[in-house]
């Protein structure tokens, strides 16, 4: 069981104008990477994500313009210019879908595809590189889906119960024997056909 059962990461909720900064696919990609991987620089991430670096160096510009990324001078050499992400996570809040504003509601278009997209890119590379991976960790890996009947409080609370119990494993003591292991969850209705 991790060690602080209460840890929370440090998550910034998008309001419309900061929806609009990130909501960009490369903007998201790149936000991806410094959170997962840690900072670099934009040759790199140009590198490891298959963009130019004027790319990424812009679209890592926009980001720290909306608070999204900030320099990490410690890593830098000279006149490396090193990046790292400002925050732990997104939350999105689910009233962008129907603000007044087309272009908010087009960015949370935008934002929520990428997402949806980034998790298929997510499945697609572990069911082809499952193979290459040891038996432990073939077994501890999981692709299930479940049909429950839920009013929309109880999935609520069920969403928010997963959430605090994820948070749980953040803190663990480190060792040797650990991999960088990525949770996707997606709860929606669905009509049951009459």
């Amino acid at each position: 069981m991790p060690e602080k059962p209460d840890a929370q990461p440090n998550v910034r909720t998008l309001d419309a104008r900061a929806l609009r900064g990130l909501a960009h696919p490369l903007r998201m990609r790149l936000l991806a990477a410094l959170r997962q991987d840690g900072p670099a620089t934009a040759s790199q991430l140009a590198e490891r994500l298959g963009e130019s670096s004027g790319a990424t160096s812009y679209h890592l510009r926009q980001l720290a313009a909306h608070g999204f990324v900030e320099d990490a001078p410690e890593h830098g050499k000279g006149r490396e210019r090193w990046w790292k992400a400002s925050h732990d996570g997104t939350a999105f809040d689910e009233g962008l879908i129907f603000d007044g504003d087309a272009a908010t509601r087009g960015a949370a278009d935008v934002f929520l595809t990428e997402i949806a997209r980034i998790h298929t890119q997510e499945l697609d590379t572990w069911l082809g590189t499952a193979h290459e991976w040891p038996t432990e960790w073939r077994g501890a890996s999981d692709l299930s889906d479940f049909t429950l009947k839920l009013t929309a409080g109880q999935s609520h609370e069920l969403i928010h119960k997963i959430h605090d119990l994820i948070n749980s494993y953040r803190e663990l003591p480190p060792s040797d024997d650990m991999e960088t292991v990525r949770f996707h969850t997606h709860v929606i209705p669905r009509r049951t056909a009459e």
